[in-house]
């Protein structure tokens, strides 16, 4: 199992008594034990974002059905696509829409897909505690600071009332889809980034680095600040019609832009046809709004949640 857990165990309990409900009753969902007990392993890899809700549904899935191995990787949004495609693994966790070339190679390899959106994230700037001064930043001044080949080094760079102190630069590496996402929201261009700052696949160590730094800037999933407030400061978005705070409300009602954005598993068609997979997939999309809540993403409105369920029973008729 991933250890991208980050105080998700607690609520498992919360969930476990809708979760027996779902697993046991109608969908296809199964149980866990008589006649219909499943066995096998379920495979999934990709996004440290969508991580815990993944790891959210494997815990309590496998709870209710102990013959079932199910792991959750992180090697990012691209690096997960890049298993999945080449049918190594059964479900991509991904914080990004799936890419055109990388569509060519699942469809190269025979992998057929859905895309289910499973919550909402609110992508999080953050800083160290120690810095009093950046309340919020405009998407402009965001810009300033991470687009190529930035010279901005200083806080005092980014606004004259701000301290003359260094910037120190954290975020994710180029295998992310929150470094695809922020990029393309923030440069105007995916990939666009100046390079000179310190990248990581594991979020922990953006914490790490942030907090442990006054002058410290990065940026990842809402989850992970949720994780670490008590470590970090949110900044307020600006993105032209006034400061915004991240929050599940701002995600939702769609006032904070533009980095309120869609997050995803792709389950693999052919995969979806061994009865662990498929209970997996259906036990998870039953059950994404609670997952979500759990995991601290922003979950599905309703009308979305409906859609959800609407791809999952397309998807298991392909099978």
């Amino acid at each position: 199992m991933s250890s991208l857990r980050r105080g998700v165990g607690p609520l498992l309990i919360a969930l476990a008594t809708a979760g027996a409900v779902a697993a046991c009753g109608g969908g296809g969902a199964a149980g866990g034990g008589g006649e219909n007990q499943l066995s096998g392993s379920v495979r999934i890899d990709g996004s440290s974002t969508v991580a815990p809700i993944s790891t959210v549904a494997a815990e309590q899935f496998m709870t209710q059905n102990p013959g079932v191995q199910v792991t959750v990787g992180t090697p990012g949004t691209g690096g997960g696509f890049e298993k999945f495609c080449a049918g190594e693994t059964d479900i991509s966790d991904a914080s990004r829409p799936i890419e055109d070339d990388e569509k060519q190679v699942c469809g190269k390899n025979g992998i057929q897909f859905d895309e289910f959106s499973v919550a909402t994230d609110a992508l999080t700037v953050v800083v160290s505690k120690q810095n009093t001064w950046a309340k919020c930043l405009t998407v402009d001044q965001l810009k300033q600071i991470w687009e190529p080949n930035s010279k901005v080094k200083t806080w005092k760079q980014v606004d004259p009332s701000f301290p003359n102190e260094p910037l120190k630069l954290f975020g994710p590496g180029t295998d992310s889809g929150t470094f695809d996402y922020f990029t393309e929201e923030i440069n105007g261009e995916e990939g666009a980034s100046r390079t000179d700052y310190s990248p990581s696949e594991d979020d922990n160590v953006i914490v790490q680095g942030v907090a442990g730094s006054k002058g410290g800037l990065g940026y990842f999933g809402y989850s992970y600040f949720e994780e670490n407030q008590d470590k970090l400061n949110a900044v307020q978005i600006d993105g032209g019609d006034g400061c915004v705070e991240p929050s599940v409300q701002t995600a939702q009602d769609g006032s904070y832009t533009p980095l309120a954005r869609p997050v995803f598993i792709y389950p693999s068609a052919k995969s979806m046809q061994r009865p662990e997979v498929e209970a997996f997939v259906t036990y998870y999309a039953q059950n994404a709004v609670k997952m979500a809540e759990a995991a601290k993403l922003v979950p599905l409105n309703e009308q979305q949640n409906q859609e959800l369920q609407a791809k999952l029973e397309s998807l298991k008729s392909q099978g």
